[in-house]
């Protein structure tokens, strides 16, 4: 007989009862291993919806219409001064020799029917021409076959966002437009291509010639000043928080603050930004010099708080090796311990630049939503960058901009994943066994 509180049990009656509490348990994991599963394929249900959402619309947004047509390219029309510089080639009249070839194109006779024939292509048309003779002057006096991008209702006309059948009067393009439009793909003038213009082209309010080229350079110089300044003042402040500072009242309020400021909205930097440097200091305004201080500051505590545990990951015994050799501190932290840790710091440095990559609430505070159509060449010009630029181009009526939106989206991931990835890289690379 076995004693129990509850009395005497026989050894069978125990060992039915400990089986029963086992397969209780038993039970019990299989439910929460089984709830754990179905989290995690919710969530993979989730983000397979969210991609598909973006792919299904953003991988159309990489494409654009393009009519290719024959253009004489005459010298006078284009230059009429004859100084062949970029001023003389805007005084003369590209627009005139690109319709004209369109004119002839598609058999447009009479003021209307030219209007509506001019309708069918972008205003881009014209910037296109000029630099491409710009770039090459023997283009001039030469009959070539040239490509412009098509007017944005004509390039949802088609895709298929604007019916044919729909009444004229409650269509963006009227019956004569849509007839030019069979016309120039009846005799194949109309191809779909990939968009040279999403990828190097800037901003603009025709949704054709949009691009997300000044975006990235901007995002690139404003993620510049930011590494350049929070990498290495996180790392020395973590080593002197870890390694060096007396364990005392004030180092656990510094401690206790980045803590807590790690938690704070991204917006409130943006605040500080727009109250210190541009209130105070009277900066100018959305420059990418202002956008990398603000990430900066909003990047810091992610980096000290990486990075101090990097370091508190490496052995004491590293540390008493060192010592017991007859290095110094200083001698210790720098020879041993930062090199074992710098895997950690820089893998924290990364994915604190990922997520400044992708911030946008404070970058709206310091008016980085400026409309920039110039590419910055130097983090003092103005600029934009590619969260700021996809929240515009959300905000735009013109449909052709939801699959522009999209397609940044993925460049915009794409960038952070191989931002990721390298962080994995440089940590396995880095690496040291002990």
């Amino acid at each position: 007989m076995i004693s129990t509180s509850k009395g005497m049990v026989s050894p069978k009656m125990a060992t039915k009862r400990v089986a029963a509490s086992m397969a209780k348990r038993k039970k019990s994991e299989r439910n929460f291993q089984l709830l754990g599963r179905g989290a995690i394929a919710v969530a993979l249900a989730f983000l397979v919806v969210l991609f598909s959402s973006i792919f299904s619309k953003g991988l159309p947004g990489f494409f654009q219409y393009y009519v290719e047509i024959e253009v004489d390219i005459d010298r006078e029309k284009l230059d009429p001064t004859g100084i062949f510089s970029q001023q003389s080639l805007y005084d003369g009249d590209a627009r005139g020799v690109i319709r004209s070839a369109l004119y002839a194109a598609v058999g447009a006779e009479g003021r209307s029917n030219k209007r509506a024939a001019g309708k069918l292509i972008s205003p881009g048309a014209e910037q296109r021409l000029r630099k491409m003779v710009y770039n090459d002057p023997s283009l001039m006096d030469t009959t070539q076959t040239l490509r412009f991008a098509m007017d944005d209702d004509v390039d949802s006309f088609l895709r298929g966002f604007i019916n044919r059948e729909t009444p004229e009067k409650d269509r963006r393009i009227n019956d004569r437009m849509v007839e030019y439009i069979d016309r120039l793909q009846a005799d194949g003038k109309i191809i779909y291509a990939f968009s040279d213009y999403l990828i190097f082209g800037s901003a603009s309010r025709n949704p054709e010639m949009a691009g997300i080229y000044g975006a990235f350079i901007g995002s690139i110089l404003t993620l510049s000043v930011c590494l350049v300044l929070a990498f290495p003042i996180g790392v020395a402040t973590a080593i002197y928080l870890e390694e060096i500072a007396p364990k005392n009242r004030i180092t656990e309020i510094v401690e206790i603050n980045i803590n807590n400021l790690a938690a704070v909205p991204s917006v409130v930097f943006g605040i500080l930004g727009l109250a210190v440097f541009i209130g105070i200091f009277g900066m100018p305004r959305s420059i990418p010099l202002i956008g990398g201080v603000v990430l900066a500051l909003m990047t810091l505590p992610t980096i000290i708080i990486s990075s101090r545990a990097a370091i508190r990951a490496v052995p004491p015994s590293v540390r008493e090796a060192a010592l017991g050799v007859g290095a110094s501190q200083i001698q210790t932290i720098f020879h041993h311990v930062i090199p074992l840790a710098m895997p950690g710091m820089l893998t924290g440095t990364i994915i604190g630049m990922a997520q400044a990559l992708g911030e946008t609430a404070p970058l709206l505070m310091i008016g980085m939503v400026a409309f920039i159509v110039d590419v910055p060449g130097s983090v003092t010009d103005p600029g934009t960058v590619l969260p700021v630029q996809i929240f515009m181009w959300a905000d735009f009526a013109e449909r052709m901009f939801v699959q522009k939106t999209s397609a940044a989206i993925i460049v915009l991931l794409a960038f952070l994943i191989t931002m990721n990835a390298a962080a994995i890289v440089v940590r396995k690379k880095l690496e040291r066994r002990w």
